[in-house]
């Protein structure tokens, strides 16, 4: 994984701006014209940026796949981890997973895990609808079900999707254990090992766990403050086409991205669809956040332009993250082999917890709902903006949302916010690192800071913690320089989890 590039400085933004996207990948490893690449890329978990004296950009995507399997001896082949397939080369675990215990604790302020809050749900009315469903229906809410899921369900899915332009036909819709397994079901059916994605660089950390856990090798497209620039998306579709390669498909986060907070520009989408048309590439939009948005602007989705577009939603920013329901929108010729993996997964999802989000888009006014919980974001965002502009030292640099969950903070040169990491928890603030949202673990000078479940104050206060915590950073830097570092790769995301969804 890399972010393209042209070859240029990046042109959408600023250095020095305030308010800035923090999204370049600033020791991306390259070569100059004629030099070999090193044994050891060749094992790496993404391909390699290659500048030649003309100066136009080509992406090398290495074809050697990874085996763990290959340990030197004939004893550690017999050791349990030697019988592990080659694609569990690819499955780590989250950055912060290991710290998840401490940062979860009362004292900590965490800003790093993406969950809901859900204080504004009538849990009382949803009690009571709970309890009717199991007296009334309880014999079909509680029994397999379709693997395509009940049919009321993917009826107001269409619904839900109509409010993004989307006119679709519920036979077309497949819902799946939160849209995380629609993402590697996706996955699953597109890609053989070695297969090269497009994704935004940076991309949620969930969906580079399941391109590494089928070996796809993830080629990153950078982003300015108006999402995915096209531009760039074409000069890696054409650098991949002299190699003869072909993505399978593009997967893009169009609104309230995860982790940037960016939107795609309007006027970009239909540019972005024809690229990927163009080229033969398909599109895989993953749109949580859409109905999110703290102008009341609801932007319309991809799917609305092409009808070719994988479509992933999901229930569990806009009711309950966890009852697990999620879909996926597909044209029909990928439905059936969709079907099938889901069957394979999971057999069926489960009935009780689709019914109950049925049940809840029929008796209670879901749309109100998604304002109280977008109203509650806003004022969380406006907390987190001005924490960052009262506390941070100079340098910092960060967006502002227009909805979603996110801001994405560039933090000085020098500082590495995973090293950083440890010695936030200690402050009791935590974050989510920017390396576990790249590929090949680039992003170290950015981190995550998730507004969505702290109240206002402990989002201050964490705020707060966090620049005390950049200050002696710096302070150490100032006394000792700042360190160098060395032009490797680095390690690949981590598996998805709650912290770090």
């Amino acid at each position: 994984m890399v972010c393209v590039r042209t070859g240029r400085a990046l042109p959408s933004l600023d250095r020095s701006s305030r308010y800035r996207q923090g999204m370049c990948c600033d020791r991306t490893p390259s070569l100059a014209e004629g030099q070999g690449v090193p044994p050891s890329w060749l094992h790496s978990a993404g391909p390699i940026v290659f500048r030649p004296a003309s100066g136009r950009t080509q992406v090398l995507v290495p074809s050697a796949v990874p085996d763990p399997r290959d340990l030197g001896t004939a004893a550690a082949a017999a050791a349990p981890t030697g019988r592990f397939a080659a694609r569990t080369a690819g499955m780590t675990a989250s950055e912060i997973r290991a710290l998840f215990a401490v940062a979860s604790r009362p004292e900590v302020v965490s800003l790093a895990g993406g969950m809901p809050n859900l204080a504004a749900l009538p849990l009382d009315a949803l009690a009571s609808e709970v309890g009717e469903l199991v007296a009334a229906e309880g014999q079909t809410a509680l029994q397999y079900g379709s693997a395509q899921g009940t049919p009321a369900l993917r009826e107001q899915i269409c619904e839900v999707m109509r409010l993004e332009g989307i006119n679709a036909d519920p036979s077309d819709v497949v819902v799946t254990v939160g849209s995380q397994m629609a993402l590697d079901l996706i996955t699953r059916i597109y890609c053989d090992p070695g297969d090269v994605v497009l994704a935004e660089g940076p991309s949620y950390v969930g969906a580079l766990g399941s391109f590494a856990a089928y070996q796809a090798r993830v080629v990153h497209i950078e982003m300015d403050a108006h999402g995915l620039v096209p531009s760039l998306l074409r000069s890696a579709l054409e650098s991949l086409a002299r190699q003869g390669i072909t993505p399978k498909f593009l997967y893009t986060i169009p609104n309230f991205h995860n982790p940037a907070g960016v939107t795609l520009a309007v006027e970009r989408r239909p540019e972005i669809l024809e690229i990927c048309a163009s080229y033969g590439v398909a599109v895989v939009e993953d749109n949580p956040y859409g109905l999110l948005g703290f102008s009341g602007t609801i932007y319309p989705a991809l799917r609305s332009l092409d009808r070719n577009v994988v479509y992933l939603g999901s229930f569990s920013k806009t009711f309950a993250s966890g009852l697990r329901v999620g879909w996926a929108l597909v044209p029909p010729a990928v439905r059936d082999r969709l079907v099938l993996a889901a069957e394979s997964a999971t057999l069926c999802p489960p009935t009780f917890n689709q019914m109950i989000v049925s049940r809840y888009l029929q008796t209670q006014d879901w749309q109100s709902q998604i304002k109280t919980f977008t109203e509650a974001y806003r004022e969380r965002r406006d907390a987190m903006l001005s924490a960052l502009e009262t506390y941070l030292p100079p340098g910092c640099s960060w967006n502002v949302p227009d909805g979603g969950f996110y801001v994405w903070l560039t933090v000085p040169e020098g500082v590495d916010t995973k090293a950083m990491l440890p010695r936030a928890v200690t402050a009791r603030v935590a974050y989510a690192s920017g390396t576990g949202f790249y590929a090949d673990g680039y992003g170290s000078r950015q981190l995550r800071l998730s507004f969505c479940y702290p109240t206002p104050e402990r989002i201050t206060e964490g705020v707060r913690r966090l620049a005390g915590v950049l200050t002696a950073e710096l302070d150490v830097m100032r006394t000792f320089g700042v360190p160098t570092r060395a032009a490797s790769l680095k390690p690949g995301p981590g598996a998805p989890s709650p912290d770090t969804a």
